[in-house]
């Protein structure tokens, strides 16, 4: 006795494929999303410490975090911890610049004056760096970095999609995918996270996004 075998009509598999094909393109559509909100929130965060940084300075005619501590206790800033020496400048050397919890004490002042102040969001009594969209820090120092005058903001442990994505609100359309040595916002890349920025300026480098090495971009406050 022959037994009827029954399978997927030609139909039934065309219309499989075509859920699959929607559910991929939701799912590629929804990284990209991702992808640009992170990238908003980068630029964001870069534009909001450096306004940050200068209303400061129109209020209070000094440099967060380089103020003495009498100065912010007559404030009423008895959380803030970190003391500076007044002389104008902000000492934090590039290297230290993502030193999480700073340990420098105008960095640590830096951080906590803006939080006192409530010109960011935070815990006026931590020490402890902001994060980024990308998962990385955004951390300040005092110096040039990448050829470009201090105080400087930066942000680490950026994917090069984000970065380029960054680069490219920023600075406008780059040549080849590389401006990462040029223009406002500049930046160099290597496994090492977080990267410490530099004061030289970076040789050209392309946001390769198939390369899986994470960016330190800066600019100048």
């Amino acid at each position: 006795m022959k037994t009827k075998q029954s399978g997927f009509t030609l139909v039934e598999i065309a219309i499989v494929l075509v859920i699959i094909g929607l559910l991929l393109g939701g799912v590629l559509k929804g990284q990209e999303l991702i992808s640009n909100a992170k990238i908003k929130n980068i630029v964001s965060d870069l534009n909001s410490i450096s306004a940050a940084h200068n209303t400061y300075i129109d209020r209070y005619r000094a440099l967060p975090g380089d103020e003495a501590n009498a100065v912010y206790v007559a404030r009423g800033w008895a959380t803030v911890t970190g003391a500076g020496d007044g002389n104008g400048v902000l000492a934090m050397t590039a290297a230290a610049t993502f030193t999480s919890p700073q340990v420098v004490l105008e960095g640590v002042g830096f951080w906590q004056t803006l939080r006192a102040a409530q010109m960011i969001s935070g815990d006026p009594a931590s020490a402890a760096l902001p994060t980024n969209a990308a998962g990385g820090l955004v951390g300040v120092n005092g110096v040039a970095t990448y050829g470009q005058p201090g105080p400087t903001v930066c942000v680490s442990g950026i994917p090069a999609k984000i970065a380029l994505g960054v680069d490219t609100s920023i600075d406008g359309a780059l040549v080849a995918n590389i401006g990462n040595n040029t223009g406002t916002l500049r930046g160099a890349n290597t496994a090492a996270a977080p990267l410490a920025p530099a004061a030289a300026v970076a040789a050209g480098a392309a946001y390769n996004e198939t390369v899986v090495v994470p960016w330190t971009l800066c600019r100048s406050l």
